[in-house]
């Protein structure tokens, strides 16, 4: 029996983290925080996640929710995670960070540029791990302390590791184009993502300075041993959840479709959530939607100089709740694919 707590349960992300839960084989105890419902049951939020008694969904305390852990998911923003993470790294409890505090291990200096503030505490991050499944397994199986990656990173990443690792990509000039439903923005409303302003449009933002830039940048690199410095770019789209990437890069060596397509066969065949589609399909963030796959589908220009790669994801699931419950499973030893065996709806 596993107590599982979940901070920040009533934002989109954390919700997910509990609706995956609920469906979770593991035995377990859920115990939720929110800030802003504390005493207030989920359910009453999100009818959704009614479950007739069957599990306790009432908003407690954050720190009693800590004590009483011994796994504990941060849905929180940006800036709170390091004394969770001390209190749980002090405890041996495991901790899953789906906020960007832990996604650049020890590299301070990055995260200040781009969040504003150093680390309080970095000893601890010389101890987190990446959590990008298909990149860190073996370290995340060890892990105490997960930086869950962002929702952005994970399809530009995924959607560019055969090339990288493979050495067919040039590493300057990859342009990742990536929209983005509402709910990457979080449950509390904007201007921007009021309906009447994003719906029948889809608008980009934050061009050429995006957080996620640096993480994307970061762990490219070290797919491809080289630096690696893309040209990123997100939009907002007029869905409620997903993300559809579509990559350019130049090849290094002629290649016909059919090679990059069995290269990128190959190196995700043993791969559960990575479905890289036949040839002549293309990637939607329809066929994903709800579940934790990422689908690659795998083209060249017409000049058969570039690559081109679309990488979908559920932006809520692979590209945050169910990426995170994947990394538990890791850490805890259990079938990686444990409550995560969602279907994508077929319309």
């Amino acid at each position: 029996m596993k107590n599982i707590g979940v901070l920040g349960a009533s934002g989109y992300a954390g919700a997910e983290v509990v609706r995956i839960l609920l469906s979770h084989p593991l035995e377990k105890n859920l115990r939720v925080s929110s800030i802003s419902f504390e005493g207030k049951r989920l359910d009453s939020i999100y009818p959704a996640l009614t479950q007739h008694g069957k599990v306790p969904l009432v908003l407690e305390n954050a720190q009693a929710v800590i004590d009483g852990s011994d796994v504990v998911f941060a849905c929180l923003s940006n800036g709170l995670a390091e004394p969770i993470a001390q209190a749980c790294h002090d405890a041996g409890k495991l901790f899953i960070d789906l906020s960007a505090d832990f996604r650049f291990g020890t590299d301070e200096a990055t995260y200040a540029t781009w969040y504003g503030k150093g680390y309080s505490a970095p000893a601890l991050h010389a101890e987190s791990v990446y959590g990008l499944p298909e990149l860190n397994r073996a370290a995340i199986a060890k892990a105490k302390i997960i930086g869950n990656p962002g929702c952005y990173p994970t399809s530009a990443e995924l959607g560019l590791y055969p090339a990288l690792a493979n050495g067919f990509a040039d590493t300057e000039g990859i342009i990742i184009d990536s929209a983005s439903g509402v709910t990457g923005s979080g449950r509390e409303p904007s201007q921007t993502t009021h309906f009447a302003e994003c719906a029948d449009s889809i608008s980009p933002y934050k061009v050429g300075s995006h957080r996620h830039q640096p993480e994307i940048d970061r762990y490219l690199s070290q797919m491809a041993g080289s630096e690696v410095s893309s040209v990123f770019t997100p939009h907002l789209a007029p869905m409620g959840r997903g993300i559809v990437s579509t990559i350019y890069f130049r090849l290094k060596k002629p290649m016909t479709v059919e090679a990059l397509h069995d290269a990128y066969k190959g190196f995700y065949e043993k791969e559960q959530f990575v479905r890289v589609l036949p040839l002549g399909s293309f990637a939607s963030n329809h066929n994903v939607k709800f579940s934790n796959y990422c689908d690659i589908s795998v083209h060249l220009s017409a000049n058969k100089k570039m690559g081109i790669v679309v990488s979908c994801i559920d932006n809520m699931v692979k590209g945050a709740a169910g990426q995170a419950v994947q990394n538990m499973n890791l850490a805890l030893g259990l079938d990686e694919a444990a409550g995560l065996g969602m279907v994508p709806p077929a319309f």
